[in-house]
């Protein structure tokens, strides 16, 4: 007889469930995510190469109109902001961690309601094969400061309007849909 889940487990399954109750179109995705989050195999860890989880930043400022974006050094797009889990089971933490650590900005706060789910494939680099990252995305805000740092994993940092995010081929559809997603919330 198997082992009953790990609490943190049984939040983060709670948690996909609330999120297809707001997005329910989104049905196979989660299906995708529950899927990974029952694997034996821990997928919380980046050595697992058949895919693992990941958390990302919808970092906005105060005024909910501009999303503070990377142009990430090893994939060379301009994306939200981001990293693995590394062990840890608590991706609303992990969002907030890679938020602070990317940007240097100190003061934020995260939402713990999740706010988008993606699955992408991450092509090989460096020796490791190419596998799928399964990334459960927050909104995190600004404190008192927007003056940000860039990181070693950054080519740059720059806000960018959101509503400009809509439009542009340029831009990640992931990244459009999850601008769709924050104007339908009224929140900029």
């Amino acid at each position: 007889m198997p082992l009953p889940p790990p609490a943190d487990a049984a939040l983060l399954a709670a948690a996909f469930s609330a999120y297809l109750v707001r997005h329910p179109d989104e049905s196979e995705i989660v299906g995708w995510f529950d899927t990974l989050l029952r694997d034996p195999e821990d997928p919380f860890v980046r050595a697992r190469l058949a895919g693992h989880f990941t958390a990302s930043a919808w970092l906005v400022d105060a005024s909910g109109r501009r999303l503070l974006m990377t142009h990430h050094r090893k994939l060379g797009l301009w994306l939200q902001l981001g990293g693995h889990a590394d062990g840890d089971r608590d991706l609303s933490r992990v969002a907030l961690r890679e938020a602070e650590e990317e940007s240097g900005l100190a003061g934020l706060m995260v939402e713990p309601e999740i706010f988008d789910l993606d699955r992408h494939w991450i092509p090989e680099h460096k020796g490791v094969p190419g596998h799928w990252h399964y990334d459960v995305r927050y909104v995190v805000r600004t404190g008192a400061s927007e003056a940000f740092s860039v990181s070693e994993e950054s080519i740059a940092l720059a806000w960018r309007p959101i509503a400009a995010i809509l439009d542009d081929p340029g831009y990640d559809a992931s990244l459009q849909r999850m601008a769709r997603k924050w104007i339908a919330r009224g929140d900029g």
